[in-house]
């Protein structure tokens, strides 16, 4: 069921709804736009979006132009830590902002860059939080990874190693397991390593499996052996970490597209949102006797991006829109705000 769109200012690459009570209903945009010619540039804009399905309400409350951006990522509920937003650049920054009051008082809200740091030559492509919002795990375009220590508004580089061949597009901290961080690049290859132990030693490594570029890896937050990988071959791929050599499903399951994408549903066991490039978005049950595709949505005509699931209150009253979506897509610029009509509720 739709719920509301737009179009954004620049390409729509990722969306990202704040973990943090009481702004579950902030939701964050990213654009990548390059500007081609004798003088290419890439250039890219932050907005931010407050989301109420319950009453229809979905305003853009805030816009800031950057440098075109690649992935972006909220931080962890961690005690009395406010929300902050960590930003992969095309020029090799690795920027974090906090979400702040305006300084004119009121209710509205703002981002404040709190620091920004060239931490590579190359450009960052995705970034991650680890538990306790103390390091950031950044991929980046050569191949490498950099986890950078950030505390009292200051990062620093205390690891780098060339992990992979090509383009590394996924750099996951193991929820569960925080010393462990998981990559997958162009070079089709799936990798863990532990970071205590300098250089980070090679826990594990699968390249025989995907048959094209892994695009994204989210580790499963209730169950600690289990994690998802997408892939551009097409598989939505679950892994058992205790056996890797190959995935629990044999043959996985098959989403028509490049599965650029997957959040997990921060309510229910094993359903997973995907977001699978030239097909649309898809709601997947997916555990280790099976997958299955829940739901397709297809109202988006570009290169599926960007997804996420929205947190929220789950009484009674408001149950019917624990499952409010956000989703974006590449050229034709649209963020679409839409509920699932498969029976996912049902399962809380």
């Amino acid at each position: 069921m739709e719920v509301a769109q737009c179009y954004l200012d620049g390409n729509a690459d990722a969306v990202e709804f704040c973990m943090h009570e009481p702004y579950h209903n902030v939701l964050a945009a990213a654009t990548y736009t390059l500007q081609e010619g004798d003088r290419p540039s890439r250039t890219g804009s932050i907005s931010l979006f407050d989301v109420n399905a319950n009453v229809g309400r979905f305003e853009l409350f805030y816009r800031v132009e950057t440098v075109g951006i690649f992935d972006l990522k909220w931080s962890p509920v961690v005690g009395n830590i406010g929300p902050m937003l960590a930003q992969a650049d095309a020029d090799g920054y690795l920027r974090v902002h906090g979400l702040e009051c305006c300084s004119n008082g009121g209710d509205s809200l703002s981002l404040r860059e709190i620091v920004s740091e060239k931490i590579s030559s190359s450009m960052c492509l995705c970034v991650d939080w680890n538990p306790s919002t103390t390091s950031i795990s950044v991929g980046l375009s050569d191949g490498s990874v950099s986890v950078v220590s950030f505390s009292e508004s200051q990062i620093d580089v205390i690891q780098e190693w060339k992990a992979h061949d090509f383009e590394l597009w996924a750099a996951a901290f193991d929820i569960h397991q925080p010393q462990l961080v998981y990559t997958g690049s162009d070079d089709c290859k799936f990798s863990c390593w532990d970071l205590r132990d300098g250089p980070s030693n090679l826990v594990f490594q699968n390249s025989k499996v995907h048959k094209m570029g892994v695009c994204c890896i989210a580790k499963s937050p209730r169950d600690p052996n289990i994690l998802i990988t997408g892939s551009y071959d097409e598989y939505l791929r679950l892994w058992d970490v205790r056996s890797i050599s190959k995935p629990v499903n044999e043959t996985s399951v098959c989403l028509g597209g490049g599965v650029w994408r997957v959040k997990h549903h921060p309510y229910v066991p094993g359903v997973v949102l995907a977001a699978c490039m030239h097909n649309g978005f898809a709601v997947v049950k997916i555990d280790e006797e099976k997958g299955e595709v829940m739901e397709t949505y297809t109202k988006h005509d570009s290169l599926a991006y960007g997804a996420d699931w929205q947190r929220g209150n789950l009484s009674q009253k408001v149950k019917q829109y624990s499952s409010v979506v956000a989703t974006c897509s590449f050229y034709d610029r649209l963020l679409q705000i839409w509920i699932p009509e498969s029976s996912i509720v049902k399962r809380l």
